[in-house]
């Protein structure tokens, strides 16, 4: 395995985030693991992941089997600042998995996202555990 230094932000309940993890290792990278629900990121480490990623913390935000409706997470008047209380107050409201590689962060959401920012090629085919093909047999992208 590779000694790249990969970081995935990870739920194993989670089947995209299943997938994310076994495309890194069909890179030949063993990433580091950081289940965010038990470990979840320090407030300074989340606010420089949505940074890194190019994106909003309402971007991040998971809606999906979560207290987003019960929180009142759609008002749109709310600040960044407010929606990343409630993702320190309830990390079950990042979205996952977040992947960190030494060619950006990325929300991996469909799964097959984490190609772009893989600093190694697929060794192989690679299918989601739903069995849609996404890498060839010649370990090239597909979609």
């Amino acid at each position: 395995m590779s000694s790249v230094d990969v970081v995935i932000y990870h739920n194993p309940e989670c089947g995209t985030s299943r997938n994310t993890l076994a495309m890194i290792r069909n890179a030949g990278i063993e990433p580091r693991v950081v289940e965010y629900l038990k470990t979840p990121p320090t407030r300074a480490m989340l606010e420089q992941l949505i940074a890194r990623a190019r994106i909003s913390p309402r971007d991040l935000l998971r809606q999906k089997n979560t207290p987003f409706a019960e929180l009142g997470l759609g008002d749109e008047s709310l600040t960044d600042g407010q929606l990343v209380d409630a993702m320190m107050a309830h990390p079950i409201l990042i979205n996952r998995p977040l992947v960190v590689s030494p060619l950006g962060v990325k929300l991996c959401r469909p799964s097959e996202a984490v190609l772009d920012i893989l600093p190694a090629a697929q060794q192989g085919a690679f299918a989601k555990e739903d069995g849609e093909l996404v890498v060839g047999a010649d370990g090239q992208r597909l979609a």
